[in-house]
């Protein structure tokens, strides 16, 4: 099964084998007939954009209360729970310390599966995501623009994670991951974000984007933008690749940009 609220994704669904499920987590009463019982549960949908709480992760709890426990719940979340760790190389024993909004709303998310797993018995793993690119998933339309990136000597480091990668992470947790694992899913090789603009600019054939320092940065980039350059760390991803068996078929950055033309 797959929950939907777009009735025009239906078709899409049915087409890979997929039931569709159309229901909108902003509308608790369409979650009424929710195939929840005994599935095991992958929560991929993303909060809203505002506030320091997820509604719609917990309004689908809500809604497995009334339609029966799954036998397993896969959440997706965001190493933006961890903060800014000032470029430090950190595992999932890094206490959680969310400074902007986004992490907030993500640590709702995994606090609630917390308190409502235990309550009801049902096993679940956390994986907290790293930025994710592949095709479809990259700047490309930012490049086009020739926005302009912070120089590289003063950006942050960022880390990602292929998006097929993503998918048998997902899968293996699913199948493999014990009750209560959490997992940063990354590649473990991380770069600074500034890196990872040039290196999609020239993968995809684009000029290089220009170079400005903090303070221009302060007047030209985004809120949105800001907010990803003011946090730097540095992910191990060795619990995952261990405990999960996985062997990444995108280990770096390098290896994703290079199959771009095989995968689009």
């Amino acid at each position: 099964y797959g929950l939907t609220r777009r009735e025009e994704v239906r078709h899409q669904l049915q087409e890979i084998g997929i039931k569709p499920v159309i229901a909108d987590l902003d509308q608790p009463a369409s979650l009424a007939k929710l195939p929840s019982k005994g599935a095991t549960l992958l929560h991929l949908a993303p909060p809203p954009g505002t506030g320091q709480t997820d509604p719609r992760f917990r309004t689908l709890l809500h809604a497995c209360n009334q339609s029966g426990l799954p036998a397993k719940i896969i959440l997706l979340s965001t190493t933006a729970v961890y903060g800014d760790c000032q470029g430090n190389w950190i595992d999932e024993s890094e206490p959680v310390n969310p400074q902007t909004d986004r992490g907030r709303r993500r640590l709702d998310a995994e606090n609630a599966l917390r308190e409502w797993a235990n309550e009801y018995q049902v096993p679940y793993a956390i994986l907290r995501v790293s930025g994710i690119y592949g095709p479809g998933r990259l700047p490309v339309e930012r490049l086009k623009k020739g926005l302009p990136i912070l120089q590289e000597e003063q950006a942050p480091f960022s880390n990602r994670i292929h998006q097929d990668d993503l998918a048998m992470v997902c899968m293996a947790a699913a199948e493999r991951a014990p009750n209560s694992a959490i997992y940063n899913v990354c590649d473990g090789h991380p770069s600074t974000m500034s890196h990872y603009f040039k290196s999609v600019a020239a993968a995809v054939g684009l000029p290089l984007p220009p170079e400005i320092d903090r303070e221009q940065a302060q007047k030209q980039l985004s809120a949105g933008m800001l907010s990803y350059l003011n946090e730097s760390r540095r992910m191990h991803n060795t619990k995952l690749l261990q405990d999960l068996g996985i062997n990444l078929q995108y280990p770096d950055l390098a290896a994703g940009l290079a199959n771009l033309h095989l995968q689009s």
